[in-house]
């Protein structure tokens, strides 16, 4: 039983990470469970995703939800990503996800600008890229498109972020 006490609070924004149990590397080769969970737990009805990164252990998220709370939302993404999983392997069983998941309340526009700098940075950070705009799995492309980014941000040598954010 844990005692993580977490606060949620409708109308709060939320930076979300959730890990593979030991670092399984399942989710890319998997992205289109990992979508249906997202989907089906009603992406944008019962929450809005305003950022995203799926990297091959873990994902990162940038939600605000609208109609779930956060724990239970969690919870059926995972739930519903391990069954589609299982099926596709034909397992009855096995853990697929670490037990706990990394939340943090975005506290004004500067801190949401950070964590989704640090959500589109995060393949390059991991080494799975050397340019984010050439990541797949991420929703910097989008915007890119809005004019968000210029096509050569987080191409340098070494930018800077203020934190782990979830690692």
């Amino acid at each position: 039983m844990t005692n993580i006490r977490r606060h949620f609070k409708q109308g709060q924004t939320y930076f979300l990470t959730h890990v593979t149990h030991q670092r399984n590397p399942i989710l890319i080769e998997h992205v289109d469970l990992l979508w249906n969970a997202l989907e089906k737990t009603g992406l944008n009805k019962s929450y809005h995703l305003h950022a995203w990164a799926i990297l091959p252990d873990h994902f990162h998220m940038l939600i605000d939800p609208l109609e779930l709370d956060v724990p239970n939302l969690m919870r059926r993404i995972k739930l519903i990503f391990s069954a589609g999983y299982r099926t596709k392997h034909s397992l009855k069983s096995g853990r697929l996800w670490q037990n706990r998941y990394w939340d943090h309340i975005i506290r004004d526009e500067l801190d949401m600008n950070r964590h989704i700098d640090y959500i589109h940075y995060n393949p390059v950070k991991h080494g799975l890229t050397n340019n984010p705009f050439s990541y797949k799995h991420t929703s910097i492309h989008e915007y890119a498109k809005r004019g968000v980014y210029k096509k050569d941000w987080g191409c340098q040598s070494n930018p800077t972020h203020d934190g782990e954010y979830g690692e």
